[in-house]
């Protein structure tokens, strides 16, 4: 069976980084589940044109709506091997910490946590206050991995599509999937 990995993508800067993670777990086979927050839409249209978000959909296994709440990535019945949400905006990230379940997105990072399956958070947002440090920190308890969007300079990338694939890799790498050459290893 193939691995399931629910993509989340929220209103935050980074719709690249979501696009990349796609054609990344599409490339090794994986199942991906998507949902995008409502907020994700104009940040999609706006960095990856007015078909942002049919660029998205069609990478994807399965899309949901943001409120489709009766969507099978809302049940934790409904098996997958982790989620990661990238970008993550702030609020994303807040709604996650504080179990808010407000919309499709937070609900299924929820049911990840309390399944005890990896979640992994890719935060854009800088410079950080003390309250999205709290929210970070109140995740990373509950069991969440939050994997900031910093490239490894050891990498020698040569541009931006570099750039993205290595950050999408880890990404991925974290979940626990093997991104094969897509990312670069220390030494």
């Amino acid at each position: 069976m193939s691995k399931r990995i629910i993509v989340g993508v929220s209103g935050a800067s980074g719709a690249q980084l979501a696009l990349k993670t796609l054609e990344l777990l599409k490339a090794l086979s994986v199942e991906t589940y998507l949902v995008c927050s409502k907020g994700a839409v104009a940040s999609v249209q706006h960095e990856l044109g007015e078909d942002g978000i049919e660029q998205l959909t069609a990478l994807a296994s399965v899309t949901y709506a943001p409120d489709e709440m009766t969507a099978a990535i809302a049940s934790g019945s409904f098996h997958t091997d982790g989620m990661i949400i990238t970008p993550c905006s702030m609020r994303t990230l807040s709604g996650v910490a504080y179990s808010f379940s407000d919309n499709l997105l937070t609900r299924a990072a929820d049911v990840i946590l309390k399944e005890r399956r990896k979640l992994v958070l890719v935060p854009r947002e800088t410079p950080l206050h003390e309250g999205h440090l709290e929210a970070m920190l109140k995740v990373t308890r509950m069991g969440g991995i939050i994997t900031p969007p910093v490239p490894p300079f050891y990498a020698e990338m040569q541009n931006t599509e570099d750039m993205l694939k290595e950050i999408a890799a880890r990404g991925i790498n974290t979940l626990g999937i093997d991104p094969g050459l897509s990312m670069t290893r220390w030494g």
